[in-house]
């Protein structure tokens, strides 16, 4: 599985270091099994998938087989959707619940 890393997650790992490590646990384990351990979500973020890292604080990402498989593409729009590999996981946002849909 091959990983990538929007720059808004990666600004939001170094704002919340102390949990540098709980991140990095979750990120292994979504890579492992992207559906398995993410919850999709719906309305403006569909497409997307969100994991909890610590109690209110969460992950958002995209897995590009399974957003294109529900036909969720259409909706995503991401930019470089074409060139991207199915096998992908895309970290997009780090941060408490409410903050990080709010972004």
């Amino acid at each position: 599985m091959e990983a990538k890393f929007e720059e808004a997650f990666l600004k939001a790992l170094k704002k919340h270091a102390s949990i540098k490590k709980l991140v990095k646990k979750k990120v292994d384990l979504i890579l492992e099994n992207p559906v398995a351990f993410g919850e999709p979500l719906k309305a403006n973020w569909q497409g997307f998938y969100s994991c909890p890292v610590k109690r209110n604080f969460i992950i958002i990402y995209l897995y590009c087989e399974a957003c294109r498989k529900k036909g969720d593409d259409a909706v995503v729009l991401c930019h470089d959707c074409t060139a991207t590999e199915n096998n992908t996981v895309k970290f997009v946002l780090l941060g408490p619940h409410d903050k990080a849909y709010g972004i």
